[in-house]
């Protein structure tokens, strides 16, 4: 399959690009190192497919990614983005995926878990812009489908994890954290399952661990001899949690401890 790629000079898009090319698919990758930019017109003719996971924000930030500018991220980001699944029903292409976040949920109550197919309600310009470019995917003539992931992980020298790691290790104070996470490959692969589905539902969750900083960061310690004491645990019960069953019944497995326990010396070393 020939599958367009936002985003694929990112973390997230270099994996997914990486996934794609060992599944066989042939990737036309759009980013900024292509010289493509979301609000541009992209170079759909002739491709199969359409993954999105271009997104224009400050520097690690998500939520709150606006900066000082919400109006330049509306229009990249929301614009953009409608402008070019658009694009993709008008070149016919067959398939498209989008990139989403369990921020869309962030206005649901504490401790809920999450269906599939839960309406979004979201409290940041961020979460709204994902939910409306979800919605705007649904209105069109093709087969789309929103993933709405969880905190990813994975290495590379800008890893979510790399001010935590040296924070902690210099002894800093460390505030108490639990959150969702997935893995960056794991992630991927949810998407290589959704190219291959006859008709993939409008939105599905993706989401792996449940990860306290505490454990993490006990984990760091182990690895590295570090002296000093991790945070001490957070209250699980406030989160929000991602239900998952959609996609382990296509056949998705992630990776888990075991998978987190592996990247951690790669991601200690970026």
């Amino acid at each position: 399959m020939r599958v367009a790629l936002t985003g694929a000079s990112g973390i997230i898009g270099g994996a997914v690009a990486r996934a794609l090319t060992a599944a066989g698919h042939r990737v036309t990758p759009l980013g900024r190192a292509q010289g493509w930019h979301l609000g541009h017109p992209a170079p759909l003719a002739g491709q199969d497919a359409l993954i999105h996971c271009a997104l224009a924000h400050a520097p690690g930030r998500y939520r709150g990614g606006e900066g000082d500018d919400p109006a330049a991220f509306i229009a990249a980001n929301l614009d953009g983005t409608r402008a070019l699944f658009d694009q993709a029903a008008q070149q016919g292409l067959g398939r498209v995926l989008f990139l989403s976040s369990r921020a869309v949920h962030d206005g649901h109550p504490a401790g809920m878990r999450l269906p599939d197919d839960l309406p979004p309600r979201p409290t940041s310009l961020y979460g709204r812009v994902k939910a409306e470019a979800e919605a705007h995917l649904a209105r069109l003539p093709l087969s789309g489908c929103a993933i709405r992931a969880t905190g990813v992980y994975g290495p590379g020298p800008a890893h979510k994890w790399r001010s935590l790691f040296a924070d902690y290790r210099a002894g800093h104070p460390v505030a108490p954290r639990v959150a969702t996470e997935v893995h960056v490959d794991d992630l991927a692969q949810a998407l290589i399952l959704l190219l291959a589905h006859p008709a993939p539902p409008p939105t599905l969750n993706c989401s792996d661990l449940i990860l306290d900083r505490h454990d993490l960061l006990g984990m760091v310690r182990d690895l590295t001899g570090c002296p000093h004491p991790p945070p001490p645990r957070a209250d699980p019960d406030p989160l929000r949690l991602p239900d998952c069953a959609a996609l382990t019944a296509l056949g998705w497995h992630p990776g888990g401890v075991a998978l987190l326990s592996r990247t951690l010396p790669a991601l200690l070393r970026d």
